[in-house]
């Protein structure tokens, strides 16, 4: 069964917001055994969609569509819909009856454009969309499955959960589709597949193997495609033990998680605490670990500390390191690590001090020097590091750096 994605919107061709809907619903539909064919980003304009929409009728079974349902004019995926089908408009009763209740809800008042989010093509089936006022439409033509529904994200997977997906679980005898992902640091992805590539060579037709590479690390993915669940569990579950067993100093874990999550488990497990210092990652990092749940249990905090008089009163930095060998050096950040060690009361600690550009370089300091200090009760490790003149990526790639360091010194407590 293979699916194809459709997201309609001049703002995201424009940059303006980034699609996030296809990346979601690829993985909901892979879980249930649809495998997306393609996924396609176009227009606010009628010829685009309908382009689209055959090109994606000859590939796929079942496209999904996402934007263009609101109330004005810029959205016009409800009449190409009805062009491309060839069918009038009617006023859906169940879709109706939504709008009212959901500006009623709000006090609003209730004008004729927002009556006219209930005409939908009489050809469809409605599902009703009960966080807005944008219905979902279900097509059956010539033998395909056409889902619009609107483009909002907690809209969209509302719809996807609670209707979409369990409504094509129940049309279609589906086959069972198996993941199992390593994550490994500290190895470059062609040294990886050097290492591995007995065990891919053995590989059935029925499981791939991919190569997942990202600032340092490589998520392994091997995925099983078959009708028997059971028996392709184990069968990954094999090869990933044959590959653990080969790699087994750089895997971090066999799940499919990022590198800040790996570490917060393997610290929770420990008991272990965390802290942060950060001056040109501007807080990244805390970022990306308290974006998982459960992190507090882990860290406890940190400081974003640019100024000199900030990494002297909240991170005890001594104002002759400073004046001596300046904000982005071994020795400031040495005991910037040291100072949140100490204040903020944790097992580690992680410091970053750069310049993450695009000015502020110096000929001996360059844009995209930075430094990083992991330290623990027991020690303190500084390293240098020499990005490029992108700020964006100097600070993920600070970021990244760190959590690796971190990563090793806990892999040798």
């Amino acid at each position: 069964m293979l699916a194809e994605i459709i997201t309609i919107g001049d703002e995201i061709l424009i940059g303006q917001i980034v699609d996030t809907n296809s990346a979601w619903m690829a993985k909901q539909l892979n879980l249930i055994g649809v495998s997306v064919k393609q996924i396609t980003s176009v227009s606010d304009d009628e010829q685009h969609i309908i382009e689209a929409l055959e090109a994606a009728e000859k590939r796929a079974d079942i496209i999904l569509i996402t934007g263009g349902l609101g109330p004005t004019k810029d959205d016009i995926t409800k009449k190409t819909l009805a062009k491309y089908f060839n069918m009038g408009f009617r006023r859906d009763e169940g879709a109706l009856d939504m709008v009212r209740q959901i500006f009623k809800k709000f006090n609003r008042p209730l004008l004729d454009i927002n009556l006219q989010q209930a005409d939908v093509p009489d050809g469809c089936q409605v599902i009703v969309n009960k966080n807005g006022t944008a219905p979902c439409m279900w097509f059956e033509q010539r033998g395909k499955i056409f889902v619009s529904m609107p483009g909002v994200p907690y809209e969209m997977m509302y719809l996807m959960d609670d209707e979409v997906l369990p409504k094509i679980t129940s049309r279609f005898q589906l086959p069972s589709i198996v993941h199992k992902t390593i994550l490994t640091a500290n190895i470059g992805e062609s040294f990886l597949a050097k290492e591995i590539e007995h065990i891919e060579d053995c590989l059935p037709a029925h499981i791939k193997l991919a190569y997942l590479p990202k600032l340092g690390q490589v998520r392994l993915r091997l995925s099983a495609k078959g009708n028997d669940e059971a028996k392709l569990k184990a069968e990954v579950n094999d090869f990933a033990q044959q590959i653990i067993d080969q790699v087994g100093k750089y895997v971090v874990i066999d799940e499919d998680i990022p590198l800040e999550k790996a570490i917060i488990n393997i610290m929770k497990e420990k008991g272990l605490t965390l802290s942060t210092a950060e001056s040109c990652t501007g807080g990244y990092i805390a970022h990306l670990i308290t974006q998982h749940p459960g992190c507090s249990s882990v860290y406890w905090g940190g400081a974003v500390a640019y100024a000199y008089e900030l990494k002297e009163s909240v991170l005890g930095v001594k104002e002759s390191t400073l004046t001596t060998f300046g904000a982005v050096s071994e020795q400031t950040v040495t005991e910037m690590a040291e100072g949140a060690l100490k204040n903020f009361g944790t097992d580690y600690s992680i410091a970053v001090s750069g310049i993450a550009g695009p000015d502020g370089g110096t000929e001996d300091k360059p844009v995209g020097t930075v430094w990083i200090a992991v330290s623990s009760k027991k020690k303190t490790v500084a390293k240098v590091f020499n990005f490029s003149n992108k700020r964006i990526q100097n600070i993920e790639r600070s970021a990244a750096s760190a959590l690796m360091m971190l990563l090793n010194i806990l892999k040798e407590a």
